[in-house]
């Protein structure tokens, strides 16, 4: 870490913040394989949040690698370093009173507890959603063809596939999407959120 720069604490606490705004900071972490729901979850919850009239909004993965993250590839420790970045930019949005939606595979769970422990240390709240579907369901919806490309060894390190994806042991909300639609997981994620206060 370099030596000459100096971190400037807000000049607004985040007591006095949340209470201009009328809103806590909180990021939602959606994790699970490619296909299996999260964007389109996060899509249509960041929709209700703020047909809601609350501050929200959402970092997807792809689009997060055409920008921030266009330096970053595809093998562990890029995947690694994508995830950092990430926490940090969502614990930023968060500490805003911003409640920020994060859609990445995000395979790892030594990740997944960075980003949380970044959250946790600066007293933020984070929330962990497993988007969940059995391999064979997102490879027979394979909106993107990755699967399939996989499959015939054309895309190294893919999740699922050639490189592992380790479920979360303890999410705080988990969602099956080969058991419910995109309307009864924002019921689920919305009704969280309005028993913990954050809506």
């Amino acid at each position: 870490m370099a030596t000459n720069i100096t971190f400037h604490p807000g000049s607004v606490s985040a007591e006095e913040r949340a209470t201009l705004l009328s809103q806590k900071g909180v990021t939602i972490w959606f994790t699970g394989l490619s296909a299996s729901g999260k964007s389109t979850i996060a899509c249509a919850l960041e929709q209700h949040l703020l047909h809601l009239h609350r501050f929200a909004y959402r970092l997807d993965g792809d689009n997060v690698r055409f920008g921030l993250n266009k330096d970053l590839g595809f093998d562990e420790k890029s995947r690694n370093e994508n995830i950092r970045r990430i926490g940090e930019v969502a614990k930023l949005f968060a500490d805003a009173c911003c409640i920020t939606l994060t859609a990445f595979i995000s395979p790892y769970r030594a990740d997944r507890a960075v980003a949380r422990a970044l959250h946790e240390q600066a007293g933020i709240a984070f929330v962990e959603v497993f988007v969940d579907a059995p391999l064979n369901v997102v490879e027979q919806r394979d909106p993107k063809g990755l699967y399939k490309k996989a499959r015939a060894g054309e895309i190294k390190d893919f999740t699922g596939i050639s490189a592992p994806y380790e479920a979360p042991d303890v999410p705080e909300i988990h969602i099956r999407t080969d058991e419910c639609d995109v309307t009864e997981a924002v019921r689920r994620i919305t009704e969280y959120l309005s028993e913990k206060s954050f809506i």
